[in-house]
C-alpha cells in the first residue's frame, strides 16, 4: 500500500459515561482511495468519520491526515482544514440529510463550500456571479440537475436534494470526501442511480473517500476496498478487496461473483455479532473471486 492519506493507529474512543465505542483500530487509506466501512449498526462506523473530521477526539492512539495529526476542529464540519490548523486539507462532506437551507437556491447552496474554504473564499466576491456560479451548474447538470440552480430546496424530491448535497460536497475540489450514509433514505432505484453518479463523480476527481453504509450491494458497488467492522465497542475485523473493474454497472452487481462477495460479507458481520467466547475474531471462509469487467 503507497504512504497513507488517512492514518487511524490503535486508536479507541470512550465517551464520558463509561461507554467504550470504538476498541482498539488501525486503518490506512492511501490518497485518492475508496474505503467503504460497514457493520452493525452502533459498531463506530461513523464515530470513525467523525474522528477523521476531527469532530471527535480519540481517547487514545493517533489519527493522522495528510501526514499530520488530527485535532478537534474549531472550524466545524465543510471548513477548510482537518484538524483547524493543524493540517490544512479541504474536506467535503454529505449525509443521510442533505440539509439544505430553505432560504437559499440550489445554486447558491451548492456553493457555500466557494464561500468559506480557501482559496475559493477570498475571490468570493468577484467571482460568485461568474465563475463560481458556472461550477455549480457544471456540476447540477452532472448529476442530472440542469436547468434547477434558481429552484428552492422545498421544490425538489428527496433523490433531488441529495444529488444537490453531492455537488456541494465537491464544489471546492476536496482532497477527502466523508460520507455518512448518503443513500439511506432514498428508494433503491434512486439509490442505484445515484451510486453511478457518484462513481462517475470520484473517477474524474479523485478524492479520497471514506464511506460509511449499511448497504453492502452499495459498499460493494462504489469501493475499492471494504472494511469489516464488529459490533461494539467496534474495530476493524479485515479488510475485503473489491476485485470488480470500473465503470461498475448495475448489471454487474447482479452477477454471481458480486452476489458472492456480497454474501460473504453479510456472512462476516453475522458471524461477529454473536462471537465465540474468548474469541471475537472468527473468521468465515476467504473469498475466491474472480475478476469481473464491465
Amino acid at each position: 500500500m503507497n504512504d497513507p492519506f488517512i492514518e487511524l493507529s490503535n486508536v479507541t474512543l470512550q465517551y464520558g459515561g463509561g461507554t467504550l465505542a470504538l476498541a482498539q483500530t488501525d486503518l490506512r487509506i492511501p490518497q485518492g482511495d475508496f474505503v467503504a466501512l460497514v457493520g452493525p449498526s452502533g459498531c463506530g462506523k461513523s464515530t470513525i468519520l467523525k474522528l477523521v473530521a476531527g469532530l471527535l477526539k480519540p481517547s487514545s492512539g493517533g489519527v493522522v491526515v495528510a501526514k499530520r495529526e488530527v485535532v478537534m476542529a474549531g472550524t466545524g464540519p465543510g471548513a477548510q482544514a482537518v484538524g483547524g490548523s493543524a493540517a490544512k486539507v479541504r474536506i467535503g462532506l454529505a449525509f443521510q440529510n442533505p440539509t439544505m437551507l430553505p432560504w437559499l437556491t440550489i445554486r447558491e447552496n451548492v456553493m457555500i463550500p466557494l464561500k468559506i474554504v480557501e482559496p475559493f473564499r477570498q475571490d468570493w466576491a468577484k467571482k460568485k456571479k461568474g465563475e463560481y456560479a458556472d461550477r455549480a451548474d457544471a456540476l447540477l447538470a452532472q448529476v442530472g440537475l440542469k436547468g434547477f440552480g434558481d429552484k428552492r430546496p422545498w421544490q425538489l424530491s428527496g433523490g433531488m436534494l441529495q444529488r444537490a448535497s453531492l455537488c456541494r460536497a465537491l464544489v471546492h475540489e476536496p482532497q477527502l470526501l466523508l460520507l455518512d450514509e448518503p443513500f439511506g433514505a432514498l428508494d433503491q432505484f434512486t439509490r442505484e442511480e445515484l451510486w453511478a453518479i457518484l462513481q462517475s463523480l470520484w473517477m474524474k476527481q479523485r478524492p479520497t473517500v471514506l464511506l460509511v453504509t449499511h448497504d453492502l450491494r452499495e459498499s460493494a458497488f462504489l469501493a475499492n476496498r471494504i472494511a469489516v467492522m464488529s459490533a461494539r465497542p467496534g474495530r476493524i475485523l479485515e479488510e475485503r478487496e473489491v476485485p470488480f473493474d470500473r465503470p461498475r454497472t448495475l448489471e454487474m452487481s447482479y452477477s454471481p461473483e458480486f452476489a458472492t462477495l456480497v454474501q460473504q460479507l453479510r456472512m462476516r458481520i453475522a458471524h461477529a455479532r454473536t462471537p465465540v467466547e474468548g474469541d471475537s475474531s472468527e473468521t468465515v471462509p476467504a473469498l475466491n473471486l474472480v475478476k469481473v469487467t464491465a
